[in-house]
């Protein structure tokens, strides 16, 4: 097949070798020993197989190598520039299938025809053929609507509200979308690099509105409801969905850990200016308290950057981080800058209806500032990362799933907060880190529960309910405040 493809086997299998061993200290045998990726990717071409209802293939095992889009075999073909498309080609046009080691059954015939929408069977899912999700398209609707409501019609404000929440629902999706191709795009560094600096672009941008409206203790809660939301609603809903039907959910517990630790540090960082505050609650102290989140900031920054270094490029191996897997052909960079860029203007705009419209929307509902920043705005802001979360998870890719809303936590807690804290002072709104008591007790319990369910490495169904229940809880003593 690779001889098909215009490759030469013997320099594949070199290339693959050498990655194989570098930084590894010399181990017996004459063949280089399995890495995470490697155990993963036998697991993953098994279970195509499975489906198949064949024995292990070569099929298979190339089909779950492509399926890891930064993975050594997809950046061998990716440099020779043959595309997934070709390589579905040629498996459908194949007679055969070569064994590597010992003799394999093929698949029935019936196993073997592509199917009615010209796929082979055991396609893994970012190489099918698919279109975008139905449901974006629908929201879609909702951007001109709100934009007509608010700016023609001036409707009353729990309509351009609302409106304007679904407008972001889709738009956050293309976000995302158009960063991972990117990514793909850019190899794993740059790559990783990229979804790290615009996982959480969309709430950024509404917080940022809500920032140059006055909207200060608005963007406060947004900062903490998007971190209780990614550590306990979204890993909650993602350990339910990949544990159902298993008895037992297994996943890296070194990045895991890592990231408990980050948020362990987000946490004590956001505590000292509540205890400046509780210490000198005198007018006069407001100065020194912005200073001293100022340099806060700083600092999470600085710790941000390390954890960049540690992940991406001195330990990536051993976090064994994995990329998105990419729905249909890869876009080219053309075509993922141009989306991303409209989205993102896209994205500005239904903030802006959505922040103007945010206080009135809130008196009729009757619902307090602090619910709508820690529940509602966070959900909106980060719908479609956390779809993909759950979605991932079902299909058994629990590492992903967690690492989406694990890193997505610490993200907004070392990198989005402190960011807030330096745009405010460019607009003059002067924010601090100043978080009330409910606030930093939740993050801290928070982040202790959902250490005790990772760092074991392991967990089950009822895990994820009991996340969901902190969360519920959290969510109705927000609604009381």
């Amino acid at each position: 097949m690779l001889r098909r493809l215009g490759l030469d086997p013997t320099q594949v299998r070199s290339r693959l070798e050498a990655g194989g061993r570098r930084g590894r200290p010399g181990g017996g045998g004459d063949e280089p020993a399995h890495t995470s990726h490697a155990k993963r990717l036998i697991e993953n071409a098994s279970k195509e197989a499975r489906e198949a209802r064949s024995e292990l293939t070569s099929d298979h095992l190339l089909l779950a190598a492509l399926h890891e889009p930064r993975g050594a075999m997809a950046r061998i073909l990716s440099e020779a520039g043959v595309s997934p498309e070709r390589v579905r080609a040629e498996l459908d046009a194949a007679p055969a299938v070569e064994p590597t080691r010992a003799p394999v059954r093929r698949a029935s015939p019936a196993a073997e025809r592509p199917s009615s929408a010209g796929l082979h069977p055991g396609l893994p899912p970012h190489l099918r053929k698919s279109s975008t999700p139905r449901w974006r398209l629908l929201l879609l609707a909702a951007v001109p609507v709100s934009m007509l409501l608010g700016y023609v019609l001036h409707a009353p404000a729990v309509w351009v509200f609302l409106t304007a929440c679904l407008g972001v629902l889709p738009l956050a999706g293309f976000m995302g979308d158009a960063t991972e191709h990117l990514a793909h795009r850019t190899g794993p560094t740059v790559g990783g690099l990229l979804n790290a600096t615009f996982g959480n672009a969309a709430e950024l941008i509404i917080a940022l509105m809500a920032l140059r409206a006055g909207l200060v203790e608005l963007v406060k809660a947004s900062i903490t409801g998007s971190i209780l939301g990614n550590l306990l609603l979204i890993m909650g809903l993602a350990i339910i969905a990949g544990g159902a039907g298993r008895s037992e959910l297994k996943f890296n517990r070194t990045n895991a850990g890592m990231s408990a630790s980050m948020l362990a540090l987000a946490v004590v960082a956001l505590a000292f200016p509540a205890l400046y505050h509780a210490v000198h609650p005198e007018a006069a102290a407001r100065a020194a308290e912005l200073r001293m989140s100022e340099a806060v900031a700083l600092i999470l920054i600085l710790t941000y950057g390390c954890s960049l270094l540690f992940t991406l490029r001195t330990h990536r191996a051993l976090l064994g981080g994995e990329a998105h897997p990419l729905d249909g052909p890869v876009w080219s960079t053309r075509k993922a800058v141009l989306v991303l860029a409209a989205a993102t203007v896209g994205v500005a705009v239904e903030s802006e209806l959505l922040v103007h419209a945010a206080t009135a929307a809130t008196e009729t509902l009757r619902l307090s500032p602090m619910f709508l920043g820690l529940i509602i705005i966070p959900i909106i802001g980060n719908a479609a990362e956390h779809a993909a979360a759950v979605v991932l998870s079902r299909k058994g890719q629990i590492d992903l799933g967690l690492q989406i809303a694990l890193g997505s936590s610490t993200q907004v807690a070392l990198l989005v907060a402190p960011m807030l804290v330096f745009a405010s002072v460019l607009m003059g709104r002067s924010m601090n880190l100043v978080f009330t008591p409910f606030e930093v007790l939740a993050l801290g319990m928070a982040t202790g529960v959902a250490a005790i369910i990772t760092l074991d490495g392991e967990s089950h169904w009822f895990e994820g309910v009991q996340l969901l229940a902190v969360y519920l809880l959290v969510a109705v003593g927000a609604f009381f405040l």
